[in-house]
């Protein structure tokens, strides 16, 4: 996931109507086409003001401390969601996309764009431990706990480098042949990865460090967000001709294409509720809901805030955790600078919790 996409995502999304009605005008599409829309129960709940400068990419959220993690410029700030304030910060991490955690081993990670590293920090303290090369700009990281492995996806170099979470040694790169985005393990030594630029999803054997499938994923194109139901072994990809595409894998088989909003960078599923999510841009959070395995139906889209396009979800309590800003109108564009971004309206930066 590449921070500059926030301004072309906030471009399409400038001149679009008022939230409510973008989800009102979606259900009642629905309505026409044959189905009822539902309801998911969600709601936001709370906004944590967290003001400040700059963008921001990925989330994760410590569901045994209740902290959420958000990546942020050259810092990953930490907020205590039940407290509404900012308990520390990781600093040094440049151009940081995303953060993964292994409790077990009491130890996070950064992803670092700019830094082409991984920071590796203390879960507990916060303190740095350690910073590991990787390939050029990684991007997504995630944390495979059956090998006890860490990924970055590297979105220059076009690879994904392979890291002792327990010893900090790279033990390997594995070429992926296209544009790395996230990331999903599926706790048996599998490593899904959407790669963006080919629309497909890359399988890892993330013990052996090899590519075992290449599956393309028409007609969903250019996936970003990745989220897995490890039981029914269902991959949930966000793409961004609007759609969620459902996959099986083991089969690679695209199984549903549910819509979605304008704008998705991320995914999420829910194993209590059945849900998947898909957060965007355009202010809307797609939940759909897992009849079966092989049925995939929208429940709604909720109202969240134009930009909110990043989550993380606790599984325990269910909450969505969102951040977004309030921006101001996109300048005229010129020759230099043909798709100018909104500029952000100074310290308006919050994360929005969602709730049943």
């Amino acid at each position: 996931m590449n921070v500059s996409r926030t301004g072309v995502i906030l471009a399409v999304c400038a001149g679009a109507v008022l939230l409510s009605g973008v989800a009102g005008a979606r259900n009642r599409a629905r309505v026409l086409a044959g189905g009822q829309p539902g309801d998911s129960g969600y709601q936001l709940k709370k906004k944590i003001k967290i003001g400040g400068e700059g963008g921001w990419d990925y989330l994760t959220f410590d569901s045994a401390t209740r902290r959420l993690f958000i990546s942020r410029g050259a810092k990953v700030i930490v907020v205590d969601v039940d407290a509404d304030k900012v308990v520390g910060e990781i600093p040094d991490t440049p151009g940081v996309h995303g953060i993964a955690l292994a409790p077990e081993l009491n130890k996070g990670f950064t992803s670092n764009g700019r830094g082409n590293n991984v920071t590796v920090f203390d879960l507990k303290t916060l303190a740095t431990l350690d910073h590991v090369p990787t390939g050029e700009n990684p991007d997504a990281i995630v944390y495979d706990p059956a090998m006890k492995r860490v990924f970055t996806m590297n979105g220059r170099s076009k690879d994904a480098t392979a890291i002792d979470a327990q010893t900090g040694h790279v033990d390997g790169t594995i070429a992926l042949g296209g544009r790395p985005e996230f990331a999903a393990a599926d706790g048996k030594a599998h490593v899904y990865i959407n790669i963006e630029d080919k629309s497909e999803i890359v399988e890892l054997d993330s013990k052996k460090l090899t590519v075992v499938s290449r599956w393309p994923l028409a007609p969903c194109e250019e996936p970003s967000g990745l989220a897995m139901d490890t039981h029914n072994r269902r991959l949930f990809a966000g793409c961004h001709n609007k759609m969620m595409a459902v996959v099986d894998a083991d089969s690679g088989k695209v199984i549903a294409t549910p819509p979605i909003g304008q704008g998705v960078d991320a995914n999420a599923f829910d194993s209590g509720t059945r849900f998947a999510f898909a957060s965007n841009g355009d202010g809307t959070l797609t939940v759909v809901r897992e009849e079966s395995p092989a049925k995939f139906t929208v429940v709604e889209d909720v109202a969240t805030q134009r930009g909110a396009r990043t989550m993380a979800l606790d599984p325990k309590s269910h909450e969505v955790y969102l951040v977004t800003a309030e921006f101001g109108p996109r300048p005229e564009p010129t020759t230099e600078n043909p798709q100018p971004r909104p500029p952000m309206i100074p310290d308006t930066f919050t994360v929005l919790v969602l709730a049943r």
